[in-house]
């Protein structure tokens, strides 16, 4: 694999240069709202010819609250995200939180995600590695991005080279995260394709409330900045009503705009592309 080409089974349009998009709810909530949400977005990837991978977790380990909504079961929900890849055939990820999931969301799914907090977790990794799939590892908002070449290592030590890098940011005091765009082309030394969340990078983190805060209106801008430095694919979470999501509502874009922010991407896109050629 190297970032020229992201070769991820069953994607479509990688010859086509555009980003890739890795989208969709936050978790699993129940079948009709995750085919709603896969379905648009599967006819806004042929609308733009951008390679596409469905995401949802089926189940949130690494909620505030006890009492925060968790998942509608594992076997269910995986069972869907099975669902989603047969009926739109396109791939789909789902994050994973201990070593002894790994196999067993392997045999739904075709990217294995690590989560920002879990990202140094080496059992973890080693375990998704040996899966033979695909593995997204999100970078810590506590780690610089020259310090996730480890993880890399560690997946690539396992005997795995299919490796995804994605940035959601860094915190910035206790309630607050911000972007720093240097990590991009410090992680993409690595030579694995960089991801940028456009969405939890706006989360505003440990609010008293004990749900996460976040700041929708500023998804575009962390968009475009990400496509304009290179990132090589973008990551954002969507939901038909952010406001009756049942996780991370707060820093959502609402489905229904999803084809406008994308329409502005996929330009700027170009534009670089153009730029680059001539500047070659």
């Amino acid at each position: 694999m190297n970032r020229n080409g992201i070769d991820i089974p069953g994607i479509r349009y990688r010859e086509t240069g555009n980003f890739l998009l890795i989208a969709g709810p936050c978790v699993v909530e129940d079948e009709e709202v995750v085919f709603e949400i896969a379905q648009h977005l599967v006819n806004l990837s042929d609308k733009y010819q951008i390679p596409y991978v469905f995401k949802a977790s089926y189940r949130k380990a690494n909620r505030s609250k006890v009492d925060s909504f968790s998942g509608i079961g594992d076997t269910k929900a995986l069972e869907i995200l099975a669902e989603v890849k047969k009926r739109f055939s396109i791939p789909v990820i789902t994050d994973i939180h201990n070593p002894d999931e790994a196999e067993i969301a392997a045999q739904y799914v075709d990217i294995l995600q690590i989560p920002a907090f879990l990202c140094r977790q080496t059992d973890l990794l080693a375990a998704a590695a040996k899966t033979g799939k695909w593995i997204n590892i999100k970078k810590g908002q506590f780690l610089s991005g020259s310090s996730m070449k480890y993880a890399v290592e560690k997946v690539r030590e396992s005997g795995n080279n299919n490796i995804l890098l994605t940035d959601r940011g860094n915190m910035f005091g206790y309630q607050d995260l911000i972007v720093d765009f240097r990590n991009i082309p410090v992680m993409q030394k690595t030579g694995v394709p960089v991801i940028v969340d456009i969405t939890h990078s706006l989360q505003q983190p440990n609010q008293d409330a004990g749900v996460s805060g976040g700041i929708p209106e500023m998804i575009e801008t962390i968009g475009r900045a990400a496509v304009s430095v290179g990132a090589d694919g973008i990551f954002i979470e969507t939901h038909p009503n952010p406001g009756n999501a049942k996780s991370d509502g707060a820093n959502m874009l609402r489905l229904s705009e999803m084809d406008k922010l994308l329409n502005k991407l996929v330009a700027i896109r170009k534009t670089i592309i153009t730029f680059n050629k001539f500047n070659s």
